[in-house]
């Protein structure tokens, strides 16, 4: 009998070991392209194309990721939206830059995350497993001010933090407004709030974290969609389960993908991204591939 409860001991950790390895050395580089289709835009519009990404978390040695990315210009989108924790160190913005080239052709919109404001550290698994904990970070600082100052300079995209503004993509008037990190409780949704500019025909939000407060607060303001990121849409789900955490105070159900966000007087789309990278510290996916999303943006059905 101690023998056998010996043997499965070893193949449970056997079987994990292989697990982990699957996860670590293909899954978390297995970069893949969704498509989403979501019914936002009024009556007799045209399509509209947005090709979303998060949390790249990019290194300078990334060479496939960022390859990757180059090619994503062939989707030949109508607006690129980046939503936060871009870097994961200083010496991997250049080859950002460059490997975002391709896109610069077509109009662009960004906020920062709470990775884009310090370098990564090693933290414990408890702390990210209790969904309240907002500990200050404790890495040495990124210059997200300087980051967004060339990436804006080099593709003419507009930086939203806590700040909004008026775009032209696709034939589409878009109202487009966006918060600082909610993580970090840098966001201020007051400094953006009011109703859809008139004459516009989508209402945008964009957060890095999909807090609750700020969704609550986009919704009541008749933001049609939502995009955010920071989840990793769980970066670890299991069959039956699904996520284990969200990281933030949305619920674990809706930490990847499409979903509908309700309130007491109005309902909005969010959109989580799943996102292309990880903590160097936490290299491993499963259940919940690297991704960008293209976002097939459609008229509501009569």
């Amino acid at each position: 009998m101690a023998r056998a409860v010996a043997g499965l001991g070893v193949s449970v950790a056997a079987a994990g070991a292989v697990t982990l390895a699957y996860g670590a050395l293909y899954e978390r580089s297995a970069y893949t392209l969704r498509r989403v289709s979501i019914p936002v835009l009024p009556a007799g519009s045209r399509p509209l194309r947005v090709l979303h990404m998060s949390d790249l978390h990019v290194t300078a040695r990334q060479r496939d990721k960022l390859a990757w990315l180059s090619e994503l210009a062939r989707l030949v989108p109508d607006l690129v939206v980046l939503t936060g924790d871009v870097l994961s160190a200083e010496d991997a913005r250049g080859p950002l830059l460059a490997a975002l080239e391709p896109l610069y052709s077509f109009p662009g919109v960004f906020v920062p995350g709470n990775n884009d404001y310090f370098v990564p550290t090693l933290t414990s698994p408890h702390r990210y497993l209790r969904r309240s904990d907002e500990a200050e970070p404790t890495g040495a600082p990124l210059d997200w001010a300087g980051l967004a100052k060339d990436l804006a300079a080099a593709s003419g995209w507009t930086e939203l933090t806590n700040t909004r503004a008026v775009l032209a993509a696709g034939g589409c008037r878009i109202d487009v407004r966006g918060v600082d990190d909610a993580r970090l409780r840098r966001d201020r949704p007051d400094l953006v709030a009011g109703p859809p500019e008139p004459g516009t025909q989508l209402a945008l939000g964009l957060s890095h974290t999909p807090e609750p407060r700020v969704l609550d607060a986009f919704t009541a303001d008749g933001v049609g969609l939502i995009l955010s990121g920071h989840t990793h849409g769980g970066q670890i789900r299991l069959p039956g389960i699904g996520a284990l955490v969200s990281n933030c105070g949305l619920d674990r159900s809706r930490v990847r993908g499409l979903s509908r966000h309700v309130t007491a007087a109005a309902a909005s789309w969010l959109h989580v991204s799943p996102g292309l990278g990880t903590s160097p510290f936490a290299p491993v996916r499963l259940g919940c591939r690297p991704e960008a999303t293209l976002l097939c943006l459609t008229a509501v059905p009569a």
